[in-house]
């Protein structure tokens, strides 16, 4: 069986990327994310800082992608960035976020060329199918 490609996502910064109706940032963003990921033959690791499930609009449906290993939770009082890229990094995966990870670009400076931008327009996910090829 042939090894899919791991791509390395920043829960929160998805989360975000669509806001609910009352603000808050979307678990199904991070859905979608994972399914289009998959759907480009990508292996998702999605990673959340430990404090996103207080802001979200569906803790319990967050609480439940921890539970069955689809999310993986930084450490409380960690930087979930660190995390992120160190995992990306050990892979040679790509990253899926908006966010630029400016404070991390001298010690990892591939960051530029793996790091994936992407939209959210009425929960469609739009990647930046240049990065993917």
């Amino acid at each position: 069986m042939a090894s899919s490609k791991i791509a390395v996502v920043d829960g929160a910064n998805v989360a975000y990327e669509e806001k609910s109706k009352a603000g808050s940032p979307k678990v199904g963003n991070i859905v979608a994310v994972n399914q289009t990921l998959k759907l480009k033959g990508y292996d998702p690791i999605i990673i959340i800082d430990a404090s996103l499930k207080h802001e979200v609009d569906d803790p319990d449906q967050l609480e439940a992608l921890i539970g069955n290993g689809t999310i993986r939770q930084a450490p409380a009082g960690t930087d979930a960035d660190y995390f992120l890229i160190r995992t990306a990094d050990e892979h040679k995966a790509l990253i899926v976020t908006n966010d630029r990870y400016q404070n991390y670009e001298e010690q990892y400076p591939w960051i530029k060329e793996r790091r994936l931008p992407l939209m959210i327009i009425d929960g469609v996910v739009e990647l930046y199918e240049p990065r993917l090829e």
